[in-house]
């Protein structure tokens, strides 16, 4: 265990530019926001919870993507590639999570810039500042930050930074299958039958639904997914049945797009909406989950089915199936901050000042205005939530939107206000996303 640096504190701040900054999750933004520091001339340090960078994307790896190659690269990061010798996939294919792993991300966390300053396998428990909590206002600006983490090895001890950018997305903390933000009543009893978002239905997980029902709860894009390949599996295993659980009379996110520019996503929504149509998933619109319940009471808890209890136009209801998927979307994890000062929104958990840009109930992905470091900004002095945590739980973010906002962040961190300020971003229009907050990720 290392404990905090207990020097005076004047002595404490006159180390802040000799540290690094710290980036927390080494998907997608936090690779970029690592090639927009590398580029100018910032030392960091990736922490990385999974065993590998992108581990988020790789657990949904098989899963297409909505934006082709020309979205989904950052321009910093193909800077340092392109003066490594890798050559830019085609800009308009669109690649699975796992090819944007294999053809991107790695190539770019293996440059040695990035590569000797990532820690994988390292847990952030929590971030705060040297020898202060969020009570203590003297000397708190130049005072360093401390993220206390956890190693592969078990062992916990507190490190320092100059500056933090949080980007460690929303993946692992997703929205509950209950209706009122709470885990329904029951839950433990049936978690093992509870599945999280995209789960591999033709490949890693096809023996957990080949031949039994499966439920998918959720009105976004996450949940169409998985039932496109439910029915694909429906039609080489027998006994294969699926149910589209949704709590709003529709799910206008997923199967109205007309204007979808992403030709992909639109398309995505036309498909399910004929499969309702034609009987292969059975929709069941407005059920409020409060409840979940075996309904076997043997010992054997992979026997029998289990239900789900709710409300449906005011009357109590229940609903019976052997597999649960949980696509209701992403919430952000705030626990790991608690010691800081945020300026949050009190609604999607996103910036105060970016929540209006994003608000689900007014923006779609595409509609969504450039944005830098200024609407990054909290009471924390050079502390950042970016990429989709940045979002709270609106489901409208990019990638590209992203690594605006991580260029705009590292100009800021260099002193170069100018350029923080000058944001500009160009998006494909959307014609989704823009109604029920969490019901599923929907644009990344």
């Amino acid at each position: 265990m290392t404990l905090l640096d207990l020097t005076p504190r004047a002595s404490r701040a006159s180390r802040l530019d000799t540290l690094p900054v710290a980036i927390v999750g080494a998907g997608p933004i936090g690779l970029a926001a690592a090639a927009h520091l590398t580029e100018r001339g910032i030392d960091f340090t990736i922490y990385e919870a999974g065993d590998a960078i992108g581990a988020s994307v790789r657990a949904w790896g098989h899963t297409r993507l909505f934006s082709p190659w020309e979205h989904l690269v950052d321009p910093a990061a193909a800077r340092l590639l392109e003066s490594s010798g890798w050559q830019a996939p085609a800009a308009s294919r669109i690649p699975t999570g796992a090819e944007l792993v294999s053809r991107y991300l790695i190539p770019l966390a293996q440059l040695d810039a990035i590569a000797s300053r990532t820690r994988t396998g390292t847990e952030v428990l929590a971030v705060t500042r040297e020898g202060m909590d969020r009570t203590r206002t003297r000397a708190r600006a130049v005072t360093p930050f401390a993220l206390r983490i956890r190693r592969a090895d078990g062992t916990i001890e507190d490190v320092a930074a100059r500056a933090v950018i949080d980007a460690s997305g929303t993946y692992r903390t997703p929205n509950s299958l209950g209706s009122s933000g709470l885990d329904p009543l029951g839950l433990g009893d049936v978690a093992d039958r509870v599945s999280p978002a995209l789960p591999d239905v033709l490949g890693r997980d096809r023996a957990r639904f080949a031949g039994r029902h499966t439920t998918v709860v959720g009105a976004g894009h996450s949940a169409a997914n998985t039932l496109l390949a439910l029915v694909k599996l429906a039609s080489d295993e027998p006994g294969t049945r699926i149910t589209w659980l949704i709590r709003n009379s529709r799910a206008a996110r997923v199967t109205t797009a007309p204007d979808d520019e992403l030709a992909g996503r639109a398309e995505l929504g036309g498909r399910v909406e004929q499969l309702v149509r034609d009987g292969a998933i059975d929709l069941v619109d407005g059920f409020e989950i409060v409840g979940a319940r075996r309904v076997d009471e043997s010992d054997d808890l992979t026997a029998g089915p289990v239900e789900l209890v709710g409300l449906r136009r005011g009357e109590t209801v229940s609903h019976r199936t052997d597999q649960i998927v949980n696509a209701t979307g992403f919430r952000p994890d705030l626990g790991i901050l608690r010691e800081l000062r945020l300026e949050l929104d009190d609604i999607v958990e996103a910036p105060r000042r970016l929540a209006p840009l994003i608000d689900p109930n007014v923006h779609s992905c595409g509609t969504v205005e450039p944005h830098g470091f200024r609407e990054l900004t909290h009471p924390e002095q050079n502390f950042f939530i970016v990429g989709m945590k940045s979002y709270g739980r609106a489901p409208t973010f990019l990638l590209a939107t992203g690594y605006e906002q991580v260029r705009s962040v590292a100009a800021h961190l260099a002193g170069d206000t100018e350029s923080a300020l000058r944001v500009a971003l160009t998006l494909p229009a959307t014609g989704v996303c823009s109604t029920d907050i969490g019901g599923g990720a929907c644009c990344t």
